[in-house]
């Protein structure tokens, strides 16, 4: 038995060390911890409930407007506020803006490193001069020793995409997602003020009111955004999916336990009262719904038949045996609306600063596949008819599925808000004096899953504030009874021939796009040293 160690994680966005114990070239036992306090409920204790979208949006630099949207329809349903349909339509454009390019952005320059043989392309003997250029471009830097941002990386493997014309073509594409993510956030800029950490989401709507030029700008950028989707990231996913890393997908490397969970997001209509808990209406473009026990994992076949069951917030609670919290003596588990975020860096046996969420008890994974499989998308019904299975292919597979759906469905929004706007100002926003006390809570499936805000008022204050992160679900330690959370549950049986190069195990970890935002990274108070420990 050997112990591997990857601390930190590399290409994601916070602090995560992994350590797993290999037995025989493949994956026994594994832990997941984030090494980052978070403690922005602590922060809001005490605050006009009206500051929550704000200060929650600054969770994280990478998506900080599904935070404000969770936030502020948390006091709607606290409050009894009606969303505005020009809220309604700024806030699904600002978050539908978002999710385009956090989506290409991961598999592009977070993940794609993992699958290629970079040098590849030095044996480019293509006519395309754009490619030509790449590829002289990639050798004058790896001859200087400066070949970042390609490395460091981890030395390809039989898996690794090693064609040159492949190759050259992706890293072509790698600069050109990185030239749509400068005009995607100019094109948000547009309905948000300031990329990122906008101030215009918030309780009731939202304050943007763009000039109907700045919307059909924005409109031009947005068409931009889907050629892109259309022309290189949706067909290189395919492409690559469903071809020389289908093998991947066949032996379901990256696979949980078989449990997920979506909520619902991007609402078509208002929702029917403020104090519905559908936070979609009657009909979101993407629903939310429960997958439990699917069997052994990997092993889902029927996408189709897939039995969905209706999420219930009430279900949902939180651990914190294996994480450095304290609950009250004798609570093993705690529901958000009632939750404690009291730290203990000094607790016995703790290794994580993540929760251990649960749903009903159980694990469950979020992200992508899980909103893929709750919404049985046809083509992810395919590539499991094909052979396809759970795991770090589904994933990508999946973002750029709903990538496809937004963009496409972006242009009706747009069209809609240009139609308000030549009609006169946008109305934004609903507004109403907060109540002495109340409770309320708001949910939303960001790009990474499930994200969920809990909020309860007392004499006009913030009394307590939960959030319930999609990272937190699938990140989080064992939980009170030992069960691993869903990072473990995929690492488990993962091949790793080499314990110098753990490949497998970052192709993992980053298929579910880690974001630990928004704490303090554990250093050593004499030396300002990160310890890593590699047993």
């Amino acid at each position: 038995m050997t112990r591997v160690v990857v601390d930190p994680i590399t290409r994601i966005e916070g602090h995560l060390r992994i350590e797993v114990e290999v037995n025989n070239g493949v994956v026994t036992d594994a832990w997941s911890a984030g090494t980052m306090a978070r403690g922005f409920e602590i922060l809001l204790q005490g605050r006009d409930p009206w500051d929550a979208p704000y200060v929650t949006s600054r969770v994280c630099g990478v998506c900080e407007g599904v935070h404000a949207i969770a936030s502020a329809q948390a006091m709607e349903n606290a409050f009894g506020i009606e969303l505005t349909e020009a809220g309604r339509l700024l806030r699904n454009l600002f978050c539908a803006g978002y999710y385009v390019h956090d989506h290409y952005v991961h598999f592009y320059n977070l993940s794609a490193l993992d699958y290629i043989d970079i040098l590849a392309v030095a044996n480019y003997k293509g006519s395309d001069e754009g490619l030509k250029a790449i590829r002289d471009k990639v050798v004058g830097l790896v001859t200087r020793g400066d070949a970042s941002p390609f490395v460091p990386r981890y030395t390809p493997d039989a898996f690794s995409l090693n064609d040159p014309d492949t190759v050259t073509t992706l890293v072509s594409h790698y600069i050109k997602s990185l030239e749509m993510k400068a005009k995607s956030q100019k094109m948000l800029a547009y309905i948000t003020g300031i990329q990122p950490h906008p101030n215009t989401i918030t309780v009731g709507g939202c304050v943007a009111t763009p000039s109907r030029e700045q919307l059909l700008a924005f409109r031009d950028l947005w068409l931009e955004q889907k050629a892109f989707v259309d022309n290189y990231y949706l067909p290189d996913v395919l492409a690559v999916g469903t071809g020389p890393l289908f093998p991947l997908a066949k032996i379901a490397l990256g696979a949980t336990a078989g449990n997920y969970l979506a909520y619902p997001m991007l609402p078509q209509n208002p929702s029917a009262s403020p104090a519905d808990t559908s936070f979609g209406g009657s009909n979101p473009m993407f629903k939310g719904g429960v997958i439990t026990s699917t069997g052994e994992r990997g092993t889902l076949s029927d996408v189709a038949g897939l039995a969905i069951g209706a999420v219930d917030y009430s279900k949902i609670t939180e651990s914190v045996t294996n994480s450095w919290y304290n609950y009250p003596s004798g609570t093993t588990a705690l529901h958000p609306s009632a939750g404690v975020t009291e730290f203990n860096v000094n607790k016995t046996g703790a290794y994580s600063f993540f929760k251990s969420p649960r749903y009903n008890s159980q694990t469950m994974e979020v992200g992508p596949l899980a909103r893929g499989l709750v919404n049985k998308f046809p083509a992810l019904v395919d590539f499991f008819k094909a052979g396809g299975r759970e795991g770090v292919v589904a994933r990508h597979l999946c973002r750029a599925l709903i990538t496809k759906q937004i963009v496409d469905a972006g242009i009706a929004w747009i069209d809609q808000l240009i139609s308000l706007r030549t009609a006169g100002p946008i109305v934004g926003m609903n507004e109403k004096a907060v109540p002495k006390t109340a409770q309320g809570f708001g949910v939303w499936d960001a790009p990474r899953g499930a994200l969920g805000h809990w909020v309860s008022v007392d004499n006009w204050k913030i009394k307590n504030y939960q959030l319930v992160v999609p990272s937190t679900w699938n990140a989080g330690p064992r939980d009170d009874k030992g069960v691993r959370g869903p990072y473990e549950q995929a690492l488990i049986g993962a091949p790793v021939p080499d314990i110098d190069n753990p490949i497998n195990i970052v192709r993992i970890i980053r298929s579910f796009d880690p974001c630990i935002a928004c704490g303090v990274h554990i250093i050593d108070p004499s030396t300002n040293d990160v310890r890593v420990v590699n047993l």
